[in-house]
């Protein structure tokens, strides 16, 4: 539905609109929140909107297990012919570790990090653990740009992409990490 010029991606009741890919990890909704769960031996898992979106801003507010790793895919794609259909693009990063690069632009399955928040040392303290955090992310052209709280995180000029999907992105695990760990989404 549109209210005031925004679409809501997630309608808070199922997944619609979504497709998972790559790994199993488990995605499920309650309470109007999508919840991302970590399953142990699986690649990253991706849940993708089956729309691609080109120019646009993406809001969504997140909360995620301090020792989880995470990531909000934009402009990505997934075909045959690339790594088996591997996700690969843009990833605006979910980082709640003492490295603390969330907001930060890393290229998934492709080039690596492209604005990583050494950059930007006043952009790390804007992430907080366990509590909600809101993400702003604006696609306009070759330009990127994030913002984690209302403080600017990142600024890329890069024209790899001009569109793909959005995807909510759960970090795979090695056998050595405990299973069960949770990133919890809403008003996307």
């Amino acid at each position: 539905q549109n209210n005031g010029g925004w679409t809501n991606l997630f309608n808070g009741r199922d997944l619609a609109g979504f497709k998972q890919l790559n790994g199993k990890a488990r995605y499920e909704v309650k309470n109007k929140e999508i919840i991302g769960t970590t399953v142990s031996n699986e690649p990253n898992s991706f849940l993708a909107t089956e729309k691609e979106y080109g120019d646009f801003i993406l809001e969504l507010e997140l909360f995620v297990h301090p020792e989880m790793n995470s990531g909000i895919q934009i402009r990505s794609l997934s075909k045959p012919e690339y790594m088996n259909g591997r996700v690969h693009g843009y990833q605006i990063e979910i980082d709640p570790s003492s490295r603390q690069w969330s907001g930060g632009v890393y290229d998934e399955a492709r080039r690596g990090w492209l604005y990583p928040l050494e950059l930007n040392p006043a952009g790390k303290k804007a992430f907080r653990n366990n509590e909600w955090n809101k993400y702003r992310i604006e696609c306009i052209g070759n330009t990127i740009r994030t913002w984690v709280n209302g403080i600017p995180t990142a600024h890329v000029i890069d024209s790899e992409t001009e569109k793909g999907f959005i995807a909510l992105q759960v970090h795979g695990i090695p056998k050595s990490v405990e299973p069960g760990r949770q990133i919890r989404w809403r008003n996307i």
